[in-house]
């Protein structure tokens, strides 16, 4: 397993399928790193689709999205399943950040937070304007995640 990549690293690019709930349209695309350079991104990984703590996770997030694209960040929401699955989930939790898919595990394995049995370790990275890592959480059991304003704390941080 790959380590995961160390604060000041430049964080290499990857294109995952995944889509975006807007009003009552799932918009289906591919999105790249590479395309968010010059600006800051979350990447929020997380085990699975409908689960009690993903859901949590990523119903908080999705309701302080507006404090998080303040500070002019994107979040994007990374997990095993597929777009499918992702879409249902948005609709039912009315989900507002984009949903990738990382059926492979191979963006999970380049940030060294592939997990047997539940596909990923729960992890969220802060990627600044330049590609480079600016913050991580990692856990090693997956029950608990940072809130909003933590990652907003770290926004306002941060240093290109």
């Amino acid at each position: 397993m790959t380590s995961t990549p160390k604060i000041g690293d430049i964080v290499g690019d990857f294109r995952l399928p995944g889509g975006h709930l807007h009003d009552e349209t799932f918009h289906r695309r591919d999105y790249t790193l590479c395309e968010q350079r010059g600006k800051p991104l979350v990447l929020a990984f997380y085990p699975g689709d409908d689960t009690p703590v993903c859901t949590a996770q990523l119903c908080a997030y999705s309701d302080d999205l507006a404090r998080l694209r303040s500070a002019g960040a994107a979040v994007w929401a990374i997990s095993p399943q597929g777009v499918d699955s992702h879409e249902l989930f948005a609709r039912r939790r009315r989900l507002r950040m984009p949903l990738l898919s990382d059926e492979a595990r191979t963006v999970a394995k380049s940030f060294g937070i592939s997990a047997p049995l539940v596909g990923l370790r729960r992890s969220v990275f802060i990627i600044n304007g330049h590609g480079r890592l600016h913050w991580k959480h990692v856990t090693a059991v997956g029950a608990t995640y940072p809130p909003a304003i933590t990652l907003s704390t770290q926004l306002a941080g941060l240093i290109d």
